[in-house]
C-alpha cells in the first residue's frame, strides 16, 4: 500500500504531493498525520490519498515512520476544501491544511489533560487503625463528597496516605479527561415570541441557497439565527456561526450557551491553547454541534452541516490579510454547497457586493425592516465642528455632545463614545522642521500612548521612548496628531470625575477574558461611559445605553480607498444602533467637519437603499467592484533591490497580456505599496483592474507568470479590503 502525502512545510519547493510506502503492520487512513523521513530530517505530513499502485520507482520510496494520532484529523470535506482554496486563492497546500487544526496541536505543544479521580469502594467498614489519621481524613472527605475526590483535592492529605488506601483496596482510581472550557458570561435563557418579519425569515431561509438577511440594528437577527439553528438541530444536523470580532463572542456565546448548553463550542484566537484544543476536539467528536467564533471558525471540523451563518457579513475582518490570504465568504459558500445547506449572510449594512448579488438574484434577499421592540431607530444629530471652532470651541467634544452626556449621567443611564483610533495621539511631529517619528522597521508613523508613555508601532509592535526634542533639528516644539481613545477617556474623566469611564480597544483587551470583564463592568455600572474603537460599534446590546457619540466621523471617509464611503456609512449605522435598544429612547451625536457630504444625509436617515443606489452608480461609472475585479500581487522581501527587480520582471511579462486581452484589462501598473516597509520587509505591488468576463482566465495567467519567476514571498489578493 502506498500513500500520497503533503509535507507540513510552508515552502514553495515542497508544495506538491510525495509518495511513501505504508509499513505492513500499520493501519493508515486518509486525513491522518504522520511522521516521514525527508532527506536527512523527519517531518510531519498529511495523508491525502491511498493507492495500490506507485507512480515512481518503488525501490526509492521510503516508509512512513509512525502515526501522530490514531485518527484522521483532516476530514474528507476539508481535503476537498483544500483543493478549492488552492485554486481560488493560489495558496500552498500545507498552509491551507494548517488552517484546519489548532496551531499548538500541529506543533505538539498541547494534548488532552487528565486527572486521577479516587472512588471509595462500597462496603468499607472503618477497619483502619486509629493512628492512621490522614487515611481516616481521606475516607471522611470522600464520604462527604458522594464517595469521590480528585487527586488535586486529596493532595492536602498527603500522597502516602492516598497510595496506602489504594494498596489496601479501600479506594480505587480512575483516569478522567478534564475539559478546559472557555469562560462565558452567564445569561438567562429567554424564549422570545418572534414578530411577523422574524417568523417569515425563519420559515424562508431553509433551502440550499445563499440568503442575505438585511435587518436594521435591533431587529432581532440573533433570535432569528437561534430559531433556525434549533430547527437544524431537530433534523439531526449541525451549525456554524461566525461573528466578526472577538469582542462580540462573549455576548453571543452567553446567549447561545443559555439556549443550547454544552452543544455550543467556541473558537477564536483569544482562547488558551488548551481551551482551543478541547473545543476543537468537542466539535470533531460531535459532542458539540454548534461552532461559534470569528473568521477561523469557518474551518471548524463540523460534519453534516445544516446551516452556516455569517453575522455582520460586511465586515472586512472576514478577509484574511496575512498569509494564507482568503475570503471567509468563499470558504462558507464552498462548505454550504458541499453540505447542501443554507448560507445566511446577516447585516444592517450589507456590503455593496452582497446587495448587488441579491439585486441580481444570485442571493435571496430577506428583510427585517423594524426593530424587534417596535421602537424607532435613534435620532442622529449632525454637529458641524467647523461651526464649533468658529464659536471658540477647539476641544474634542461639541457643546451638544457634552450637554447630552451630562443629561445621561444625571438620569443614571449609559453612553458609548466611538472613535476608531486607539492610543493618545496618532503621531508626534516637529513643528519647526516637519519631522514625524516613524518606526525603524515599518514605513508608518508611531502612535503616542500616554498610559505607557511610549511610542508604539501598530504594525510590528515595536516600542520607543517619547520624543522630548526633534532628532533632526533639536527643536522642543513637538506637536501631537489626531486624538485617540486614550485621550478621549482622559478628557471625559476631567469633565466627569465621578463617573465610571471604560475603554475598549486593542490595548485594553490584549489579556485573556478582557473583553468579558470590560463589557460586564459596563453593563453593571450606572451611570457609565464606554469609549472604544469599532469593537463597540456592532452586536452589543445594552438596555441602558441611550446616547452614542461619534467623535470623528470623517476619519474613515478620506482614505485612498474606493470603499471608504461605504465603510463610513456602515460604521455610523452600526454604532448608532447601540442606542435605544430597550424601552429607553436613543440619540446619536455625530461630529463632522464635512456635514454636507452625501454619506451623512443617507446615514442620518438610515437610508441604506438610497446609499446603495448612489454608491452603485459611482462604482459602475468608475469601473470598480462589484462591476470589475481588482487583483493585487504583493511582493515582499528584506532585500529591496531584489524585490524591485522581481517586480520589473513580472510586470514586463504581465504587461504582454494586454496584447491578448485588450480592454478586458482596465488598469495595470507596478508601484511601491502605500506602506513601503513592514517588519523590515520592503513591499512592492502590481495592481490590476479586470472586467469580469475574463477575470478568472487572466488571473490564472498572472499566477503562472509570477510562479515561474518569484523566489520570495508573493501574495495574491482578489478585491483586497486594505490597499495599504
Amino acid at each position: 500500500m502506498y500513500v500520497k502525502i503533503i509535507i507540513d512545510q510552508d515552502a514553495k519547493a515542497l508544495d506538491k504531493v510525495f509518495e511513501y510506502v505504508v509499513p505492513a503492520d500499520m493501519d493508515i487512513s486518509i486525513g491522518m498525520r504522520v511522521y516521514v523521513p525527508f532527506g536527512k530530517r523527519i517531518l510531519q505530513g498529511f495523508v491525502v490519498d491511498l493507492t495500490e499502485n506507485c507512480e515512481y520507482d518503488q525501490s526509492k520510496l521510503k516508509k512512513i515512520i509512525s502515526k501522530i494520532e490514531d485518527f484522521s484529523a483532516i476530514k474528507p470535506e476539508m481535503l476537498d476544501l483544500m483543493q478549492f482554496m488552492a485554486k481560488r486563492n493560489h495558496l500552498k497546500l500545507a498552509s491551507i491544511l494548517r488552517l484546519f487544526l489548532p496551531a499548538e496541536m500541529r506543533e505538539g505543544k498541547v494534548k488532552e489533560l487528565f486527572e486521577t479521580i479516587y472512588h471509595l469502594k462500597d462496603g468499607f467498614n472503618d477497619d483502619l487503625p486509629k493512628n492512621a489519621k490522614k487515611q481516616i481524613e481521606i475516607i471522611n472527605y470522600l464520604r462527604e463528597n458522594n464517595g469521590h475526590g480528585s487527586s488535586s483535592e486529596l493532595a492536602k492529605f498527603g500522597y502516602g496516605a492516598i497510595n496506602t488506601l489504594a494498596k489496601k483496596g479501600v479506594i480505587e482510581k480512575e483516569k478522567r479527561e478534564i475539559k478546559r472550557t472557555p469562560f462565558v458570561l452567564s445569561a438567562e435563557s429567554k424564549r422570545v415570541t418572534l414578530n411577523a418579519s422574524q417568523s417569515h425569515a425563519v420559515e424562508t431561509m431553509v433551502e440550499d441557497k445563499t440568503y442575505l438577511l438585511h435587518g436594521v440594528t435591533g431587529s432581532g437577527k440573533t433570535e432569528v439565527y437561534m430559531h433556525i439553528i434549533e430547527n437544524v438541530l431537530s433534523q439531526g444536523k449541525n451549525a456554524i456561526m461566525l461573528v466578526p470580532e472577538i469582542s462580540l463572542t462573549p455576548q453571543i456565546m452567553s446567549n447561545f450557551k443559555a439556549r443550547f448548553g454544552d452543544l455550543v463550542a467556541l473558537l477564536h484566537s483569544g482562547l488558551s491553547a488548551g481551551e482551543r484544543f478541547d473545543e476543537w476536539k468537542r466539535i470533531f467528536s460531535g459532542e458539540a454541534r454548534i461552532a461559534i467564533g470569528a473568521r477561523s471558525a469557518i474551518f471548524a471540523p463540523v460534519e453534516n452541516v445544516g446551516v452556516i451563518i455569517i453575522d455582520e457579513e460586511h465586515e472586512q475582518s472576514y478577509i484574511s490579510e496575512s498569509n494564507p490570504r482568503f475570503d471567509t465568504h468563499d470558504v462558507a459558500e464552498f462548505r454550504a454547497r458541499y453540505n447542501h445547506c443554507p448560507l445566511i449572510l446577516g447585516s444592517a449594512t450589507p456590503s455593496i457586493e452582497s446587495y448587488e448579488r441579491a439585486k441580481q438574484g444570485l442571493y435571496t434577499l430577506v428583510e427585517l425592516p423594524v426593530r424587534a421592540n417596535g421602537k424607532e431607530l435613534p435620532q442622529i444629530q449632525i454637529v458641524d465642528m467647523m461651526s464649533e471652532l468658529r464659536a471658540g470651541n477647539s476641544g474634542i467634544f461639541s457643546n451638544q455632545l457634552l450637554a447630552d452626556l451630562a443629561n445621561v449621567i444625571n438620569n443614571k443611564k449609559q453612553a458609548m463614545i466611538f472613535i476608531n483610533r486607539r492610543g493618545y495621539s496618532s503621531f508626534l511631529r516637529c513643528r519647526d522642521c516637519g519631522y514625524i517619528a516613524k518606526c525603524v522597521d515599518c514605513d508608518v508613523s508611531l502612535v503616542y500612548h500616554r498610559e505607557d508613555n511610549r511610542l508604539k508601532c501598530h504594525y510590528c509592535g515595536k516600542q520607543f521612548k517619547v520624543l522630548t526634542h526633534c532628532p533632526i533639528c533639536g527643536s522642543e516644539n513637538i506637536k501631537r496628531g489626531a486624538v485617540g481613545t486614550e485621550q478621549v477617556v482622559q478628557k471625559l474623566q476631567e469633565i466627569f470625575p465621578d463617573v465610571k469611564i471604560l475603554r475598549m480597544d486593542n490595548d485594553t483587551t490584549s489579556t485573556k477574558n478582557a473583553h468579558q470583564k470590560i463589557l460586564s463592568e459596563f453593563k453593571n455600572t450606572l451611570p457609565s461611559i464606554l469609549v472604544g474603537t469599532q469593537m463597540i460599534a456592532k452586536g452589543h446590546d445594552f438596555e441602558n445605553v441611550v446616547l452614542v457619540g461619534i467623535v470623528d466621523a470623517d476619519q474613515s471617509l478620506y482614505h485612498a480607498d474606493y470603499r471608504s464611503t461605504e465603510r463610513t456609512f456602515q460604521l455610523i449605522t452600526q454604532v448608532s444602533g447601540r442606542a435605544g435598544r430597550s424601552e429607553n429612547e436613543g440619540k446619536v451625536v455625530l461630529q463632522t467637519y464635512s456635514p454636507r457630504h452625501y454619506v451623512y444625509k443617507f446615514a442620518s436617515n438610515y437610508d441604506y437603499k438610497g446609499f446603495f443606489r448612489k454608491e452603485e452608480n459611482i462604482r459602475q461609472t468608475s469601473q470598480f467592484p462589484p462591476f470589475t475585479r481588482i487583483l493585487r500581487v504583493l511582493f515582499s522581501d528584506h532585500d529591496e533591490n531584489y524585490v524591485r527587480e522581481l517586480l520589473k520582471m513580472c510586470y514586463t511579462e504581465i504587461e504582454k497580456l494586454r496584447d491578448v486581452y485588450g480592454e478586458q484589462i482596465i488598469y495595470l501598473d507596478a508601484m511601491k505599496s502605500p506602506i513601503k516597509r513592514i517588519q523590515d520587509k520592503y513591499r512592492y505591488q502590481i495592481m490590476m483592474r479586470l472586467k469580469l468576463d475574463k477575470a478568472d482566465e487572466i488571473e490564472d495567467k498572472v499566477f503562472s507568470i509570477v510562479d515561474g519567476l518569484a523566489k520570495t514571498s508573493v501574495f495574491f489578493e482578489i478585491n483586497p479590503q486594505n490597499l495599504s
